[in-house]
């Protein structure tokens, strides 16, 4: 993997840069779509690729791991091949599942001992392990396993799992230079900071991190219920100390201002649920504000969803028509929600782009952000 820096903003932090992928290139600042399961819900790869035009999509190990299973994904040729999608796609390693399932999981030097959510059996995740299913999985971009912090958590529980990731680190980055890709191209590892929403810890990991000397870099341990401040804070720290010349991805955020706020600090890549499973519940993201499609206020509203909008449902459907859908509890109203929604996140990330390489990034961000935090 190669990235090269193309831009930057000439008053604030943000960049426009390229990553060279074996699958292909990726524009950033970038939003990746995560497609849990080998699968982005309720959106065809094709739609992904013409429609939504997104660069990357996002997998997860932990579910991919109990279901198909390592087993199908290599007898398939990986999963590029098994779900038909020809771009890139970066793997998490499974450590934010594994935490959010702390309740039936027990984490040891070892690694992590879990049961599975569908049918109870046991599994063991480890550094070792963990690279040997990215390998079977045959992602373009794998993550280090890590643990995951909760919010709150006091500094002492922070420290003792920020240590345990670097650790796990450098045992995943031992196991990821002894083996061999299994499908003829190179795969990328990328290290996690974390560090809760503590300075001292987060300095000291990213330090850390940095000093490994890998192709990226991603930070993680935000975006798990800490006010938004202090992600911003930890954002700013973090890409302050990782090398200037290398991506930086920050896991799991967020909300459309979350991401602008986060490309001001340096940020390059991202990924969250929020567009599609917010789609699925009638939250409509647009450059104007959100809007509730389901509030009865459109009932007869026979305008186009978002007239601003480029994804091809926003032309052809009303807002009324796609509020009678929700009501009607018809599969094809969240189809239409999560599309617009994707592709108005991709839409966000290409401006912003634009915006860095003309030095205008941090003007237009300043405007941006109350607009898409209006409530219509």
């Amino acid at each position: 993997m190669k990235f090269e820096l193309q831009a930057t903003d000439k008053q604030s932090k943000a960049r426009a840069g390229k990553l060279t992928t074996a699958h292909g290139e990726i524009e950033t600042p970038i939003f990746m779509p995560v497609g849990t399961v080998a699968s982005v819900k309720a959106v065809h790869q094709p739609e992904l690729v013409n429609d939504v035009k997104a660069e990357i999509i996002l997998g997860n190990t932990y579910h991919l791991y109990l279901r198909p299973g390592t087993e199908t994904l290599q007898a398939a040729g990986g999963l590029h091949k098994f779900m038909n999608w020809e771009r890139p796609i970066l793997t998490d390693s499974g450590g934010f599942q594994v935490y959010s399932l702390d309740d039936i999981s027990k984490i040891t030097e070892q690694g992590v001992k879990f049961k599975s959510h569908i049918d109870g059996s046991t599994h063991l995740f480890t550094p070792e392990n963990v690279m040997d299913v990215q390998r079977q999985i045959g992602a373009d971009i794998i993550m280090a396993f890590d643990e995951c912090t909760p919010y709150p958590c006091d500094v002492q529980y922070a420290k003792e799992a920020m240590d345990r990731t670097h650790r796990w680190l450098d045992r995943c980055i031992r196991r990821f230079d002894e083996t061999d890709p299994l499908y003829g191209y190179d795969q990328t590892l990328f290290p996690i900071v974390q560090g809760s929403v503590y300075p001292e810890l987060r300095k000291q990991s990213a330090e850390y991190i940095a000093q490994t000397d890998r192709e990226g870099y991603a930070i993680g341990g935000l975006s798990v219920g800490e006010p938004h401040e202090d992600m911003y804070e930890m954002s700013e720290l973090v890409c302050d100390i990782l090398p200037k010349d290398k991506p930086r991805y920050l896991m799991g955020v967020g909300t459309p201002a979350n991401i602008l706020e986060n490309i001001a600090l340096g940020v390059d890549m991202f990924d969250c649920v929020m567009p599609a499973r917010n789609g699925r519940n009638g939250q409509i993201f647009t450059s104007e504000g959100i809007m509730n499609i389901k509030n009865a206020k459109w009932a007869k509203d026979f305008s186009p969803l978002d007239p601003n909008g480029d994804s091809f449902v926003d032309s052809i459907y009303s807002k009324a028509y796609v509020r009678h859908l929700f009501q009607a509890n018809e599969y094809l109203g969240r189809q239409i929600a999560s599309l617009h929604n994707l592709r108005f996140y991709l839409w966000l990330v290409k401006q912003a782009r634009q915006k860095i390489q003309e030095g205008t990034f941090a003007e237009w961000k300043n405007v941006m952000v109350p607009k898409l935090q209006n409530r219509l």
